[in-house]
């Protein structure tokens, strides 16, 4: 445990920051697993709807900093050729 004012101050500010991160990390990784069990469904038209909630949710978590823009951008091109499979 911090003895120093400002460490103490510190370890509460990261408790909120990792609470903040999670929420939105676990916000895009379930609008993926919806939009993947859409894929699985064979709900083309439901795909569709949730491809496009799942990159606005992918680009807010890049946006926040709690993902990397280059992962964000992987992550989002495995979604749509996922989609675009699933069309053809």
């Amino acid at each position: 445990m911090p003895n120093i004012k400002s460490a103490k101050k510190r370890v509460k500010v990261i408790e909120k920051k990792t609470l903040r991160n999670n929420m939105i990390k676990s916000g895009y990784k379930s609008a993926v697993k919806k939009f993947e069990s859409a894929i699985e469904a064979g709900n083309i038209e439901e795909a569709k709807v949730l491809f496009s909630q799942a990159t606005k949710k992918i680009d807010q978590a890049c946006a926040k900093g709690v993902i990397v823009k280059n992962t964000a951008a992987r992550k989002k091109s495995n979604l749509s050729k996922k989609l675009n499979a699933a069309i053809a």
